[in-house]
């Protein structure tokens, strides 16, 4: 497995982009910011953000600096 497949958990999430879960929320909303996973079948199953879209993220507003 390559190091950027998989998913991050919301505290690795904060970890690598130094937002809060409100702001992370408020910019998926918007379509500004990757889309959270549901990894199970249920309505309250833990989500993932998926490492290679949210690193592709960091990357564009680095490059957009």
């Amino acid at each position: 497995m390559a190091s950027n497949d998989g998913f991050f958990s919301k505290k690795d999430l904060r970890g690598i982009v130094l937002l809060s879960p409100t702001q992370i929320s408020r910019l998926e909303g918007e379509g500004k910011f990757p889309k959270r996973v549901r990894l199970g079948a249920h309505r309250t199953s833990r989500v993932g953000w998926p490492k290679h879209e949210v690193l592709a993220w960091c990357k564009k507003r680095e490059d957009d600096r």
